[in-house]
């Protein structure tokens, strides 16, 4: 080698550099830890993740997801300065200036209209002391009722079904590591292989070691792969195949009566109810066979150990908690709960929507829990905030309600943290009229998200490689996720700035923290005593493996399995419910013949606002396509990798077709990550379950159309009025 090129390694190696930050992927429920090496060569960075081998949950694994989720903070679209539109156009101004205007809007708003005129809009993402942070800002700060947030459409349909249940919701009533035990696994309405790959293996642990798994479900997906035995169920009719499946066990003997007796109520209604069934009328309108019905009743029964999951293909309709209910009346009817590998898990969808439904960013919820509308939890959460409970504002509403209410011009200002409800909100056509009329919209993101390009000003938010903070994952796991990247720009964490408005509206002292810690210990005293007990829970503590709640004290270990000696009910005992069965909102018609379901693929997250940015996962889905079995496409002239149009009662959105054999023929498919012209929300239906407010989301009567007869133009000519290039899939 010459003494040039020795020279110029040399120099190479010198000004390489090195820096590895341990955090967490900041998207699914899940919460993988991981390494990311940022790698310095000259001028240029590279980046790569490595996942963390001692994670409790993930076991070391990660997704493509988390191993990409870096390039979304890289991603040069990204915000670093308050931006306050102008004349249409929006324009850097400093923090001082972007904190005064909100207060003096905030304040002449509630001056005019009163102090419930202001909305906040929350997210599932935000980290426990944000989430906690938020609802002390919208109650003592803004001295408002209306919070909520986009939660409300992942799992409000268990946490509520759980509750009337059991007395209380946790999302997973075990750890994760007692699945592999399990002789039986009924998963509905889940496909984790997409959604939380990471935990796929914990079940193919299971079905090694003998495990019969019945996947339900409209769609063959990933996991149905996995399954013994897979229903193909109508979409809607969940709560058809669990009664069915129910009227099985009891007519069989697979029943645990001394179960029922000593740990249940309700029972002796419900087997009433029981005895009215007809398995076949059941079977005929949920579209699965009285045997398979039965297959998958027996294999359930006569399992020593079980679980049962369910996620948002079950919980995600206007009949969500009843749907959520039937499948628990199983639970309980075998007694497969409160012993090892045997239990019942709602597989939570956002990155903290555990944790971010626990600490008051509901509407009718405070911290641990606790009820807004009860006196003893009003007046103990106001003696850790320093108010009097009498100045506490009193529930709300949901967060479609929400949007109502601007619609009406009852909330006329609204503050969005975590969220990007034009895309995520069902009838997205009426929420983004709606969202016109404010007289003022503040929005806290990353990036001029669909939502944000709304706002009369945006302010720069921190990412989940800069903003240290607690997650609780599907497990009940509260985990620390460290931040060691440095703030860009002008950039704030979402708690500064909260504490920041807050200061100038005259909540300083209440306001006063110099970390999330201080928060976190605050949020700790908050939670003492209620349901969702992290008063135990500290960060040093955490910084090993992470700890289940409950955990009353500090030498409290959590807990990983619930209800092994009692329910949460004052009786200690759980509750089931009686049998219902729930018809579609909207029946397929003349001219809405098919019926559409929604939901994830592997690439993207929520409304894509962070994966759309990142080059490796969008060049995998670069746009939404709608899945259809090829009798169905040929029956409404729909060619293969064709762009066509998709119309509901409310609206209408443009989709290329991707034909498939492994969907019902009544059935099409569309992922929700992505807006304006592609968003499948514009075509949802926003009818909500009467008893958690979750919209119909999973399935609503629409036609397809092909846009080459409407438009008369070309192929290429069609294409240019979508927001997407992507060739046609062979």
């Amino acid at each position: 080698m010459s003494d040039f090129l020795k020279h110029f390694r040399t120099e190479q190696l010198e000004k390489s550099m090195e820096k590895v930050m341990t955090t967490q992927c900041p998207y699914c429920s899940v919460q993988c830890s991981m390494e990311l090496t940022e790698e310095r060569i000259v001028t240029r960075k590279r980046y790569k993740a490595k996942p963390n081998k001692q994670d409790r949950t993930s076991e070391g694994r990660m997704c493509m997801k988390g191993a990409n989720a870096h390039q979304h903070v890289m991603n040069g679209e990204r915000i670093t300065s308050p931006l306050l539109k102008i004349d249409g156009e929006f324009c850097q101004i400093p923090w001082e200036l972007a904190i005064e205007y909100i207060v003096e809007q905030f304040k002449f708003i509630q001056k005019e209209d009163g102090n419930d005129a202001l909305g906040v809009y929350g997210g599932g993402s935000l980290t426990n002391e944000e989430a906690y942070l938020l609802g002390k800002f919208a109650r003592v700060a803004l001295k408002t009722k209306h919070i909520d947030y986009n939660g409300r459409f992942c799992m409000s349909a268990a946490a509520a079904a759980g509750n009337a249940a059991f007395g209380m919701d946790r999302g997973l009533t075990n750890s994760l590591s007692e699945i592999p035990d399990a002789k039986c696994i009924i998963l509905a309405g889940t496909n984790i292989a997409d959604c939380q790959p990471t935990i796929v293996p914990y079940f193919r642990k299971a079905k090694k070691n003998g495990a019969f798994i019945t996947v339900i479900d409209p769609r063959e997906t990933g996991t149905s792969k996995l399954a013994d035995l897979h229903l193909q169920v109508k979409p809607g009719t969940d709560a058809l195949v669990a009664n069915a499946m129910l009227k099985v066990l009891f007519d069989e003997g697979y029943t645990n009566d001394r179960f029922i007796s000593e740990r249940t109520n309700g029972f002796h209604e419900v087997k009433g109810d029981i005895q009215g069934l007809d398995l076949q009328e059941l079977a005929d309108l949920s579209g699965v066979k009285v045997e398979d019905i039965t297959l998958a009743a027996r294999e359930y029964g006569k399992a020593e150990t079980g679980f049962l999951f369910t996620a948002r293909g079950v919980e995600q309709h206007s009949h969500g908690y009843e749907n959520v209910r039937q499948y628990l009346n199983l639970v309980l009817a075998t007694g497969k709960i409160g012993k090892y590998a045997c239990g019942y898990g709602a597989i939570t969808g956002q990155g903290n929507g555990q944790g971010g439904r626990e600490h008051g960013q509901k509407a009718d919820q405070l911290p641990g829990y606790r009820s807004i509308e009860n006196e003893e939890h009003r007046k103990y959460i106001a003696s850790v905030w320093g108010v009097n409970e009498a100045e506490l504002p009193r529930k709300g509403v949901s967060a479609y309600e929400l949007i109502e209410k601007v619609d009406k011009e009852e909330i006329t200002a609204m503050f969005v943290m975590g969220s990007n409800p034009v895309v995520s909100n069902p009838n997205a056509i009426f929420v983004e009229k709606a969202l016109k009329k404010l007289k003022f919209l503040v929005v806290v993101d990353m990036f001029v998200s669909e939502t944000a390009r709304m706002a009369d000003l945006i302010l720069p938010t921190s990412s989940y490689l800069e903003d240290e903070g607690t997650m609780t994952n599907l497990e009940g796991r509260v985990v620390l996720r460290k931040a060691e990247r440095t703030l860009p720009g002008d950039v704030k964490h979402d708690w500064q700035i909260m504490s920041e408005i807050a200061s100038s509206l005259g909540f300083q002292e209440a306001f006063s923290y110099t970390s999330a810690e201080d928060i976190f210990n605050e949020l700790r005293l908050a939670s003492r005593g209620g349901i969702a007990d992290y008063y135990g829970i500290t960060y040093n503590r955490l910084k090993e493996e992470g700890i289940f709640w409950p955990c009353p004290d500090k030498e409290h270990p959590g807990t990983s399995r619930i209800f092994d000696q009692t329910f949460a009910h004052p009786d200690g005992k759980a509750l089931f419910y009686g049998l219902r069965k729930p018809k579609l909102v909207e029946e397929p018609s003349e001219q809405f013949p098919l019926l559409l379901t929604t939901g994830r693929i592997m690439e993207h997250y929520l409304s894509g606002t962070q994966t759309r940015r990142s080059p490796e996962l969008n060049k995998r889905a670069e746009e939404p396509l709608l899945e259809i079995h090829p009798e169905t496409a040929k029956k409404y002239r729909i060619n293969n990798g064709e762009l066509f149009q998709l119309r509901s009662r409310r609206g209408s959105m443009i989709i290329r077709s991707s034909y498939s054999e492994k969907i019902r023929r009544d059935t099409i498919f569309a992922p929700f990550h992505w807006g304006d012209s592609q968003s499948i929300n514009r075509v949802t239906n926003p009818v909500l379950d009467p008893f958690c407010k979750m919209p119909e989301f999973k399935v609503c009567s629409v036609s397809i159309t092909p846009l080459i007869d409407q438009k008369g133009g070309s192929f290429d000519e069609t294409m240019d009025q979508t927001t997407s290039k992507r060739k046609q899939p062979s």
